[in-house]
């Protein structure tokens, strides 16, 4: 089996990737003997001409980070509370999720078996029609591609959102990982779906794709979307606590801290399973190599410096989908004193 790997445009720390597009600099203005320093940011509307460009400034409120200042460590705190309780809800919801569909699965093969006994209606409307083919195309889809397809849906919408002027100060604030910010814990979770760059979405995306199967085989769906979810604020957190120890907020999103899980998860499963680079096929190396390679990369990151991307994020997925692929199973089987609870709740409310 051969997957493609693109390790281009993962994690961005926000300051790199918005420059690619827009320029920032500081305001600084004195009101009432006070000095406020705020955020301007001109995008600037490349034309055919330089005669019709066009540059759009946007003022935001002052955030209390953009690099170099301390972290809070109240917000340290916050965050790894938020970290564990996110996770456990995660693998708890994925556990209720996997046995509301295996029930409805069994319920939907009870009533198709009675049905088959009764003539069927020939005639259908136009909305029931509409929704009987969508039903056809999400059925002919693979279990990967049904949890792919809504996860690149929404991390599409979130780009977009981005496109929206009125919409930038709470994109900022709620959808940019900052640790320094009085929002610590669900921009942690909203900044893995959050993308401002089209080849940075273009390259998760891709990359997700090429893991999302084998992992789900492995997995099952409500596993692994317990597992993604989860990763991508481990992920966060691990960025945080790099950023308060090096004393460096700043702001950060993008997909692949859980990204980089998936792919973890995978490399350690199928070790010897035959990677290749994306337009370079010829160019092929085992999973277990490229995994060793992508985390000393991001561990050299973290140990110089480097702040293209967000390598202490990156190397927290990594850490997370490698812990998982070693003792998760063992932990996934924990859960069925819990189904069992809901499974007697369950029944009372019938």
């Amino acid at each position: 089996m051969k997957i493609m790997l693109l390790r281009i445009g993962l994690r961005h720390n926000w300051q790199q990737q918005f420059r690619e597009t827009c320029l920032l600099w500081n305001h600084v203005g004195k009101t009432s003997s006070q000095t406020s320093i705020g955020q301007r940011i001109m995008c600037r509307s490349v034309r055919s001409s330089a005669r019709h460009r066009n540059a759009i400034q946007t003022k935001f409120q002052p955030m209390e980070a953009t690099g170099g200042e301390p972290v809070p460590l109240g917000n340290v705190a916050k965050a790894f509370l938020f970290t564990g309780a996110f996770s456990f809800g995660s693998f708890f919801g994925a556990s209720i999720l996997e046995y509301e569909n295996t029930r409805n699965m069994m319920l939907d093969k009870a009533r198709q078996a009675k049905l088959s006994w009764f003539p069927r209606r020939t005639q259908e409307g136009t909305l029931q029609k509409l929704k009987n083919d969508l039903q056809r195309h999400w059925d002919q889809l693979t279990p990967s591609e049904k949890i792919f397809v809504p996860i690149c849906a929404v991390n599409v919408l979130v780009f977009l959102a981005w496109r929206v002027p009125a919409w930038r100060e709470v994109m900022l604030n709620y959808f940019c990982s900052n640790p320094a910010s009085r929002a610590v814990c669900w921009p942690m979770f909203l900044s893995t779906f959050s993308h401002y760059s089209g080849l940075h979405l273009f390259a998760n995306m891709y990359v997700l794709h090429s893991f999302c199967n084998p992992a789900i085989i492995s997995l099952g769906k409500e596993q692994f979307l317990g597992l993604y979810l989860s990763a991508g604020v481990v992920a966060s957190f691990a960025s945080i606590l790099y950023k308060s120890v090096t004393a460096q907020a700043g702001l950060s999103l993008g997909a692949s801290g859980a990204i980089m899980a998936i792919l973890a998860y995978v490399c350690a499963q199928y070790p010897d399973t035959q990677l290749s680079i994306l337009f370079l096929p010829m160019l092929t190396f085992s999973a277990g190599a490229a995994i060793k390679v992508i985390m000393g990369v991001d561990f050299a990151g973290c140990i110089l410096g480097w702040k293209f991307f967000d390598h202490a994020a990156h190397l927290g997925g990594a850490l997370f989908g490698l812990f998982w692929a070693f003792y998760g199973i063992d932990i996934w089987q924990k859960r069925l004193p819990f189904v069992t609870k809901y499974h007697d709740w369950r029944k009372t409310k019938q």
